[in-house]
């Protein structure tokens, strides 16, 4: 198949394919007439599909979210990808019930799922994550790599007591709310009695 037939199948700019021609990533032969033919026989993998996926934690940082989508996209561009999905979500990272992420590691289509940050997919478990999309021949790129591990466990820490303090507090005004909604009922019926 040409190179810019293979370019189009796989997602990818004519550009980038021809780097990868250039160096020996694809089997081919290059004719006279300067038309490169990629081996395309055994298909050595499927066409990348990039989805981005931005997360902030609250609304109060929409605007960032909308930044974060753009640089990702930006940043996909400039390695030659084309990207097919932009996610957003607005949610906590230490939150595992994300309905967004969810579709996105579900969909089996996506082959490369851009992140500006680790914590941007997740506080817990990104290698784990990882991992097992490696196995499926997925990947996650991280576009902008902490250099600083000190920073990320500090992060994690105020994420956990965070999550740890919601969770309490949301208990105890649970609870605050069922006895006062019990006692309301007594009242009311020590009143109709």
């Amino acid at each position: 198949m040409k190179l810019n037939d293979y370019a189009k199948k796989q997602g990818i700019s004519y550009r980038t394919a021809w780097q990868w021609f250039k160096d020996g990533k694809l089997k081919g032969i290059q004719m006279d007439t300067g038309t490169i033919i990629i081996d395309d026989s055994d298909d050595q993998s499927k066409p990348i599909k990039v989805a981005v996926y931005a997360r902030v934690s609250s609304h109060e940082m929409r605007e960032n979210l909308d930044r974060q989508a753009q640089r990702l996209s930006e940043y996909c561009i400039a390695k030659g990808w084309q990207v097919s999905q932009v996610v957003k979500e607005i949610a906590s990272g230490v939150n595992d019930n994300r309905p967004k992420l969810i579709d996105l590691l579900r969909d089996d289509s996506i082959t490369v799922i851009v992140v500006e940050h680790k914590d941007r997919l997740t506080r817990f478990g990104f290698n784990y994550i990882e991992q097992l999309l490696l196995t499926y021949n997925r990947k996650i790129e991280v576009a902008n790599l902490a250099e600083d591990g000190k920073e990320d466990l500090l992060q994690d820490l105020t994420s956990i007591v965070y999550s740890f303090c919601a969770q309490m507090y949301g208990q105890r005004r649970a609870k605050r709310k069922t006895e006062a909604i019990t006692k309301e009922l007594q009242d009311n019926q020590d009143a109709a009695s």
